[in-house]
C-alpha cells in the first residue's frame, strides 16, 4: 500500500477550498445586494486573482506530481493504470451527474437533453463537441488528456526520463507564447490554453524529479517555471485581456492564478511534509467529491438559506455551504469513492513489488 503524502493532500485541500471560495463569492456578488462592497469583492476574485482558476491549476500541478508515477510495477502496468483511473474518477462523477440532474430539476426547473446527458456520462463530451452539463466539468477533459499522454509516453518508455517533461514544457511554452502573440484566433487561444494546463501538469513532474531523487536540478525547475509563467501571462493577456468586464475573467486574474499556483506548489514541494496540515489534508482526501458536489450545495443553500445582507450574513452563508459541502463530500467519498477504488483493485494484475510513494520524504503526518 502506498503511503499518502499529507502535504499533497494539504495542497488538494487548499485547491478545492479556493474553488469553493470563488464560487461562493460569485454567488454573493451576482445574486445579492452588496452595496459598497460590490467592487471590492469583484476585484478580489475577478480583477486581481481568479481563485477558482488558481485552485484548478494547483490540482493540475498535483496531478503532474502524482500521476506519471502511478503506473504500478505489475504484469500489465498500462492496463492497471487505466483501471485504477477509471474506478477513481467515474463512479463519483456519475454520482455527481445524478445529484446534479435531480438538484437542478427540483431547485431551478432545469432539464437537459438525453443526448447531452449521454455524452456527459462518458466524460468525453468535450471531445465530441457536446456542452458540459455544468461548466466545472471542463477540468476533467484536461485530466483525461494528461492520462492519455502519460500512457503513451509510458508505452514509448520515455515517461520516467526526467528530460522528457522538460522538453514538453519548454516546447509548449515557446510554441504557445509565439502562437498567442502572432495568431489572433479564438480557436488557437483555446488550444493554447489546453497546452498551458498540460504544461502545469508536466511542470509538476519536473518539480518532483528535482525534489525526489535528484533526477533534475533546481535550475531546470527555475528555467521551466519562468517559461511557463511567460506563457501564462502572454496567453492570459491575449485571451482574457482588453476592457475589464464583470465576468470574473481578466488577464490579471487568470495570469496571476497560473503563476501563483506554480509558486505555491513549488514551495510546498520543496519543504515536503513540513508543509502538511492535518485538517486541510482531510479536506484534500475528499477534495474530488468536494469539487463535484459543492456546486449543487451552493445552489441548494442559495435557494433555502439566507440570513441577511452584510458581512455577518455573507459569512454565515459561506459557513453553511462549507459545512454541508464537507459533510456531503465525506459521504460521497466514504460510500462511493473508497468502495469503487477497492472494487477496481479486483481487476488489476498482481504487483511484482511494493514501492513507497515517496521514500525521500519523511512520513510524519502522512495520512494513510
Amino acid at each position: 500500500m502506498h503511503k499518502r503524502l499529507a502535504f499533497i493532500d494539504t495542497l488538494r485541500g487548499i485547491a478545492v477550498l479556493s474553488v469553493l471560495f470563488q464560487h461562493v463569492l460569485e454567488v454573493i456578488v451576482q445574486k445579492h445586494p452588496t452595496g459598497a462592497y460590490y467592487w471590492s469583492f469583484h476585484d478580489v476574485i475577478g480583477y486581481y486573482m481568479n481563485f477558482g482558476r488558481f485552485g484548478v491549476v494547483l490540482f493540475f500541478f498535483v496531478s503532474g506530481f502524482v500521476i506519471p508515477f502511478s503506473f504500478p510495477d505489475s504484469a500489465t502496468p498500462a492496463k492497471d493504470f487505466v483501471i485504477s483511473r477509471f474506478f477513481r474518477l467515474y463512479p463519483a462523477y456519475w454520482t455527481s451527474i445524478v445529484v446534479g440532474l435531480v438538484a437542478m430539476a427540483a431547485l431551478e426547473s432545469q432539464t437537459y437533453s438525453m443526448s447531452q446527458i449521454t455524452a456527459n456520462v462518458t466524460m468525453l463530451q468535450t471531445f465530441v463537441n457536446v456542452p458540459n452539463l455544468w461548466v466545472f466539468y471542463w477540468t476533467l477533459a484536461i485530466e483525461l488528456l494528461f492520462y492519455v499522454g502519460c500512457t503513451i509516453l509510458f508505452a514509448m518508455g520515455v515517461l520516467n526520463r526526467p528530460m522528457s517533461a522538460v522538453v514538453i514544457v519548454v516546447a509548449a511554452a515557446v510554441i504557445g507564447t509565439i502562437a498567442a502573440v502572432f495568431i489572433e484566433s479564438r480557436t488557437v487561444s483555446s488550444l493554447m490554453e489546453v497546452g498551458l494546463n498540460l504544461s502545469a501538469m508536466f511542470l509538476g513532474k519536473i518539480v518532483r524529479d528535482a525534489v525526489v531523487g535528484g533526477k533534475l536540478r533546481w535550475p531546470h525547475v527555475v528555467g521551466c517555471t519562468l517559461l511557463y509563467a511567460v506563457f501564462a501571462i502572454v496567453l492570459a493577456d491575449r485571451r482574457f485581456g482588453g476592457v475589464y468586464q464583470e465576468n470574473f475573467f481578466y488577464s490579471y486574474s487568470i495570469g496571476s492564478a497560473y503563476v501563483f499556483a506554480a509558486l505555491v506548489f513549488i514551495v510546498f514541494a520543496a519543504f515536503g511534509e513540513r508543509m502538511s496540515w492535518r485538517p486541510m489534508a482531510f479536506v484534500g482526501v475528499i477534495s474530488y467529491s468536494v469539487y463535484l458536489m459543492s456546486p449543487f450545495v451552493i445552489v441548494l443553500i442559495n435557494r433555502l438559506f439566507w440570513v441577511g445582507d452584510g458581512p455577518a450574513g455573507w459569512a454565515a452563508f459561506a459557513a453553511v455551504i462549507l459545512a454541508l459541502s464537507l459533510l456531503v463530500s465525506w459521504a460521497t467519498y466514504t460510500f462511493v469513492e473508497k468502495p469503487s477504488i477497492s472494487f477496481g483493485h479486483r481487476f488489476r494484475s498482481v504487483r511484482r513489488r511494493l514501492v513507497p510513494l515517496e521514500p525521500s520524504y519523511g512520513t510524519q503526518g502522512a495520512a494513510e
